[in-house]
Formats: structure tokens, sequence, C-alpha cells
């Protein structure tokens, strides 16, 4: 599996080259999408970094770490990103994430995006169990998580300090067995 594609209905995911820092360095400077991150004194030099880390990870071999990049399929603008880790290969675990520009929230590219994080992860990579982490305060990150059938298995107290403040966040899992019998993949 070398250079990743993958098209959804309504969004193609790709793999990320370095010109992609700035539509990001956009998103992260937006004051919505920072609210449950801390500030970044220098957003340029931390979203080149981040991206020269994702482009660097496309050439693992073998290959545990997938970061695309979410864009509209009609124009090519980047919406965000989604991805997928692979944490322990021999026990068949991985963990999902995903962000969107603010301008791009409440459309259901999300869901659609974390879909095929899992796809990839449970379908082609056949992994046994894939979790995700989200700030318990991100109801629409949690949200996201529930729809695509992902069971809430733990809810962290003061589990993170951002902005001088502690933060719960909760944790969402999915087995593959579970995956195999969602009405996505019954169609």
């Amino acid at each position: 599996m070398q250079s990743m594609r993958i098209e959804t209905e309504r969004l193609l995911l790709r793999e990320f080259c370095v010109e992609d820092w700035t539509a990001l360095a956009g998103y992260w400077a937006d004051p919505r999408y920072r609210r449950f991150y801390a500030p970044v004194p220098d957003v340029e030099r931390a979203v080149r970094d981040l991206v020269g880390r994702f482009v660097a990870a496309q050439e693992e071999r073998p290959r545990r770490t997938w970061q695309l990049a979410i864009v509209d399929p009609g124009d090519g603008r980047l919406l965000g990103n989604a991805g997928l880790r692979v944490n322990d290969a021999a026990l068949g675990e991985g963990n999902i994430g995903y962000e969107l520009a603010p301008d791009h929230w409440g459309r259901g590219y999300a869901t659609e995006a974390a879909r095929a994080m899992l796809d990839l992860g449970f379908g082609e990579l056949g992994l046994h169990r894939i979790w995700a982490e989200c700030v318990a305060d991100n109801a629409a990150s949690a949200r996201v998580l529930e729809k695509l059938g992902m069971r809430r298995e733990a809810h962290l107290r003061e589990h993170r300090r951002e902005r001088d403040r502690w933060w719960d966040t909760l944790i969402y899992a999915m087995l593959d067995r579970e995956w195999r019998s969602t009405p996505s993949r019954q169609t």
C-alpha cells in the first residue's frame, strides 16, 4: 500500500503535500478552531512541522500512520484532515482522529472522513480495535463518534490541561465485528 487516496460520497482524502501547510495555518489561526487547544505562538512553524511529519509518515515501512488531507473534490480546497495510527500491530489496535476548518463544521464531513478511516483500519489493514479520544466539552466531536457506532468506554476526568484549565476527555472505541455489522457496512 503506497500512496493513499480515498473517495467518499462527497470528499476526497489524499496524502498531504508540503504546500498544504498554508490551508492548515488558515484554520489553525481561527479562534473557533483553537477553542480546545493551547495557544500556538508561531502557527506557521507549528503547521509546517506538522505537515512535514505527515509527509514523512508516507515513507514509513511498515507504514503505521495515515494522516490524509480532506479536500473538496470539485475545487481541491483543503477542508481539514483525518488520520489513522496503528498503535500496536500485534494486537491489531489503532486510533483515529479528524479536524475540519470551522467554516465546514456541521455538514457531516467529519463523520464521512472518520468513517473512511474506520474502513481503512478494519477493511484494508485488518485491525481488531480502533479507538478515538475527544474533549468532553466538544459535543460535536462526541456526536461524530457516536454516529459512527463507536461506544463510549471511558470518561477521563481532568485528563488534559490546556488554556489554563483542566479538561475531561472521552474515549470511544469499536471492534472489527461491530464495524462489520454497522448499517453503513450493510449497503
